[in-house]
């Protein structure tokens, strides 16, 4: 007989990623087992295909990106921006991400340090997302 598919988001995670499941895997599904996949994909600025994607181990993409956000959103994980300080790590992908706003003093000045070596940028490495 064959084993039924896992039905929780952990579950799946575990069978995906075996022995070497990362902390923040497990706290995704969990997320996503205490709400719903789409909340949480919404939360991380990112659509409910990669979250899938990622907690079957199948993302293809930028993971450490995808860690970055999951540790700001759902981890309390915070960074050192040159601009505010104490930031968010999801949030300071979002920043990256933002278009030019010269309306914007404080957009304007996340943009120049986004762009002018900040440790943290994630910018010009090939993987903007």
């Amino acid at each position: 007989m064959i084993n039924p598919a896992p039905v929780t988001a952990l579950g799946r995670a575990h069978a995906a990623w075996g022995e070497s499941i990362p902390a923040w895997i497990v706290v995704l599904a969990e997320e996503c087992d205490r709400t719903n996949q789409g909340a949480v994909a919404r939360r991380l600025n990112y659509s409910a295909a990669l979250v899938s994607n990622t907690l079957n181990n199948k993302y293809t993409g930028n993971l450490t990106a995808v860690e970055q956000a999951v540790r700001g959103a759902l981890m309390a994980e915070t960074l050192t921006c040159p601009v505010v300080g104490q930031l968010a790590s999801d949030a300071c992908l979002n920043h990256q991400r933002a278009t030019w706003a010269p309306h914007n003093p404080q957009r304007i000045a996340f943009f120049r340090a986004c762009r002018a070596g900040c440790p943290h940028s994630r910018l010009g490495d090939g993987h903007d997302r």
